[in-house]
């Protein structure tokens, strides 16, 4: 079974120490988690606005980004750095938070809208809909009044523990992406039931 031949892993959050535990970071603390997995880290690219590195899974070279431009200008430096690194978008998997999943569950697709989410609306304006997305579920806070303050918030430390599982969860299947391919994460991803939340 053929690999994804991915060449570019983007992870979106906002940046900033006010902002690095809070929900819309998920995909940071995915590409953060990725790298020290594969003994890689990342430095500031100033040209593309964004930190970036690379690392080797399964044989594979894979850069890595995280945009700097706060959430809703994701996609300038997305397209800065493929173009850089001439990498066509269905090779990109973007990394985020999604509402619409509980905390817990990481799902894998390629295509699609942004599903009200800024980072993606934005890095879709700049690069076209059809870059892979891996979505690590931060759950909804029940009003869409509320969706603003909640991603911007930290989560509980119950949802802390299920989003961190889910991520590393993710991360630990990545290899079978590259050597086996999107359907077998997908699998594996997709096996794991929902977390339950403890009592109290």
């Amino acid at each position: 079974m053929a690999g994804l031949p991915l060449q570019l892993v983007v992870g979106l959050g906002n940046p900033g120490p006010e902002h690095a535990s809070t929900r819309h970071n998920a995909g940071f603390w995915f590409v953060d988690k990725l790298a020290r997995r594969h003994e890689g880290w990342l430095k500031p690219e100033h040209r593309h606005n964004g930190d970036a590195g690379r690392v080797t899974i399964a044989g594979v070279t894979i850069w890595l980004l995280k945009p700097m431009g706060y959430m809703n200008r994701s996609g300038l430096s997305v397209r800065s750095f493929s173009d850089y690194l001439r990498v066509p978008g269905e090779q990109i998997l973007v990394v985020h938070d999604d509402l619409d999943l509980p905390a817990g569950i990481a799902r894998l697709k390629q295509g699609g809208g942004a599903g009200g989410h800024n980072g993606l609306k934005d890095v879709i304006s700049h690069m076209g809909e059809e870059f892979w997305r891996l979505r690590i579920g931060i759950g909804h806070p029940g009003n869409r009044d509320q969706v603003i303050d909640y991603v911007l918030e930290c989560p509980s430390a119950v949802d802390a523990r299920l989003i961190q599982e889910a991520i590393e969860l993710a991360v630990s299947e990545f290899p079978s992406l590259v050597t086996e391919g999107a359907e077998m994460m997908m699998n594996r991803l997709h096996a794991r039931p929902p977390a339950q939340e403890s009592p109290g």
